[in-house]
């Protein structure tokens, strides 16, 4: 006999199915999109595309594509203020931090400076 999700989360205790549904909660907060990122961060496209130098369409355009070159995601979070991170996981073993993907943008590159220079 075949089970769903549903017929095991009729069979938890109250206390667990709240477990549950906050972590679920967790995990959808978690991911965004780069548009509800925008929007979170209180920024305009107008503000990003200056930041990027290129037009607001072309934030739009962005914030829709479901595939992007990296060093455009890099370049498009380093314009929020943030800082790009890649991540990979694999079965039995810890997530490992992917380095030398993509160049660093220019915001980061000045970051990195100004900070080596005032320390």
């Amino acid at each position: 006999m075949s089970r769903n999700v549903d017929d095991i989360i009729k069979k938890l205790s109250p206390t667990q199915r709240k477990k549950v549904e906050t972590r679920a909660a967790q995990l959808i907060a978690e991911e965004m999109t780069l548009r509800e990122i925008r929007k979170a961060r209180r920024l305009t496209q107008q503000k990003i595309a200056k930041s990027l130098r290129i037009g607001q369409e072309g934030v739009s355009k962005i914030e829709k594509r479901s595939d992007l070159l990296i060093s455009t995601l890099r370049s498009y979070v380093e314009a929020m203020g943030g800082r790009l991170s890649l991540i990979a996981e694999f079965p039995n073993r810890e997530p490992v931090m992917l380095s030398g993907i993509a160049d660093e943008g220019p915001v980061a590159k000045a970051r990195r400076k100004n900070t080596h220079a005032a320390a």
